[in-house]
């Protein structure tokens, strides 16, 4: 009766973490030359601290690095999933949200397109995710997508349009904040449509509105540009819907509830009732 086998994965060379260190540093040939020489000169003891030396390296740049890319993100610094209210939220869109904080679907170049009225939390939502992803060392620019589109329509008078859409796309995720308040007119239609024709299938786009996609013709006017856009933002993407009460409605509430029971309670001495002793 042949004897049964058990399949183990392999184990790594020796010092398999130091060749991979010094290769991600770009020093090919500290990778491929000082482990055999150390080993040769009877001194693996330095390589594992050399390891060691190469792993705080390796902390310390990433730490650089996502220092660089969160200045560089213009996201707003309180806006994290720290901060966000997810009690509020229903519990399948928090488990999407931070299933999107992984960031897989920039590797696929898919969009997220969150959809709410003002005030209930989708940018900040989507502001979440992309500290998340800065955090993973992932590049994201937050913009009002008013105000990125003015400085697109200036490239484009300026005839830099081209070169003001190669530098967007050093960004693997770009967060186009309140889609639904761009201008209407029709030379900033045609720079906000070029962004989203130049990301599509190459890099992701989030977008956040307060307008449903029936409403996107008040964005894009003709009715051909508005179906060539959100066919171009829906073809990969994940779509989040915010029905919740806005948090801003709900804090005024909460307010003048506040406000209307001190009124109550703040009376004055002659109406205050009379409970004798203090116990």
């Amino acid at each position: 009766m042949p004897r049964a086998t058990t399949n183990h994965n392999p184990s790594p060379p020796p010092f398999e973490r130091f060749r991979q260190l010094a290769r991600q540093f770009r020093l090919p040939t500290v990778a491929a030359e000082a482990v055999s020489r150390f080993v040769a000169a009877g001194h693996e003891e330095v390589l594992g601290t050399l390891t060691d030396v190469f792993e705080l390296e390796a902390e310390d740049r990433q730490g650089r690095r996502v220092e660089r890319l969160r200045r560089a993100a213009h996201l707003p610094p309180g806006k994290t999933f720290e901060t966000l209210d997810k009690a509020r939220l229903p519990r399948p869109l928090v488990s999407l949200l931070q299933d999107l904080a992984r960031g897989d679907f920039a590797d696929r170049a898919e969009n997220i397109l969150a959809f709410g009225l003002p005030g209930v939390g989708k940018s900040h939502a989507m502001c979440a995710v992309g500290h998340a992803l800065v955090s993973r060392g992932r590049s994201v620019l937050f913009t009002p997508a008013f105000q990125l589109v003015q400085q697109l329509l200036v490239a484009k008078r300026d005839l830099s349009l081209p070169r003001a859409l190669r530098k967007l796309d050093l960004y693997e995720v770009l967060i186009l904040d309140d889609i639904g308040y761009v201008q209407q007119n029709a030379e900033e239609v045609e720079v906000l449509f070029t962004l989203l024709s130049e990301r599509y299938e190459r890099r992701s786009l989030v977008v956040t509105s307060n307008l449903v996609f029936s409403q996107w013709d008040k964005i894009f006017k003709n009715p051909m540009t508005t179906a060539a856009a959100i066919d171009r933002m829906v073809h990969h993407a994940t779509i989040l819907e915010f029905n919740v009460p806005s948090y801003r409605t709900e804090q005024a509430r909460s307010r003048r509830r506040s406000e209307a029971g001190t009124e109550t309670l703040d009376l004055p001495p002659s109406a205050a009732p009379d409970h004798g002793e203090d116990f």
